[in-house]
């Protein structure tokens, strides 16, 4: 479980004051070798602090190693919405998720216990961030650009991408707790992974929950189409197979709601791609299947139109 890691993040996110330093600091206290990358990002609505940590596998390839690399992605706009709202707000979750998992990670380094592929954790600690207007209730904006973020967290070192990101702003999700995405793929919305359906069910105890996802969702910000929110715009910058992880409500909560998080299903989450991280490494799951993939293409061609912000745009 990751009850601990996250509330011991959250008491250091929960502030006015959080920043990336302090973020690091309380996970260069739990292994001080942790490779841990903090640095400012600057966007046309101020800035926010990028947070990289590197947890090496045991034949990883930053060891010379063949194991799959995966990346876990925490979304969000911010942390909070000073001066218009006081506290963290729900669309942190991402951040939140992150953060534990990667002290999860170097706790379990300090007691042994090694995946065998790399794993690259990144999100933003911005405590202050807009909010923007999106129905049915408003979003979270980002002091900045969504291509930014992408570019900052995506590398061709990564063969699968889990993006966590809160999303509760919708009607078409109606249950607590999260849901995963079909995988995403270089413009393709694949069929859902069967292995990460497997681990759904396995930590949580309970049937898997897919949501839909659109074309548009899988498009770029700024092509004023209408997104569900970013949870899958890491799959507009990469060709590294995508899965959504969404934080969900039966209600519409807004993004920018205080007191609206819920331990038990970050920790839910956060669980389900711990283990996901364990099993792609191992090589013993699979986010889509290679030779479907391959028949697709050669029936229908490329995709790649739709990571681009489109024809008319260009």
């Amino acid at each position: 479980m990751l009850f601990k890691q996250l509330i011991d993040a959250y008491e250091i996110i929960d502030s006015s004051r959080a920043d990336g330093e302090r973020v690091a600091d309380y996970l260069k206290m739990i292994r001080p070798s942790a490779q841990i990358k903090v640095y400012p990002l600057v966007g046309p609505n101020g800035s926010t602090d990028m947070l990289k940590v590197m947890i090496p596998g045991v034949i990883g390839k930053s060891k010379g190693g063949s194991a799959p690399t995966i990346g876990l992605l925490g979304r969000l706009g911010g942390l909070g919405a000073r001066p218009e709202r006081i506290g963290y707000v729900s669309d942190g979750d991402g951040a939140l998720v992150a953060i534990a998992l990667a002290a999860k990670l170097l706790s379990m380094q300090n007691k042994g216990d090694f995946l065998d592929g790399d794993v690259m954790i990144s999100t933003h600690i911005c405590p202050d961030a807009p909010t923007a207007p999106h129905k049915p209730v408003p979003f979270m904006g980002s002091p900045v650009e969504m291509s930014q973020v992408n570019t900052e967290e995506l590398s061709p070192e990564l063969d699968a991408v889990l993006s966590v990101d809160t999303t509760k702003g919708n009607r078409i999700m109606n249950a607590r707790g999260f849901a995963i995405s079909p995988t995403v793929k270089e413009g393709y919305i694949l069929r859902t992974s069967e292995d990460l359906l497997d681990i759904m069910q396995i930590t949580t105890g309970k049937l898997p929950r897919v949501f839909a996802l659109t074309q548009q969702d899988i498009t770029p910000y700024g092509n004023d189409l209408y997104h569900i929110n970013s949870i899958l715009q890491p799959a507009t910058a990469t060709k590294a197979p995508v899965v959504g992880v969404a934080v969900t409500t039966e209600t519409v909560v807004p993004g920018c709601a205080t007191g609206a998080s819920h331990m038990e299903d970050l920790d839910e989450a956060a669980r389900f791609m711990l283990e996901t991280a364990k099993a792609f490494g191992k090589g013993t799951l699979k986010f889509y299947d290679e030779d479907e993939f391959s028949r697709i293409q050669s029936l229908y061609g490329s995709m790649n139109h739709f990571q681009t912000l489109g024809a008319s745009q260009k």
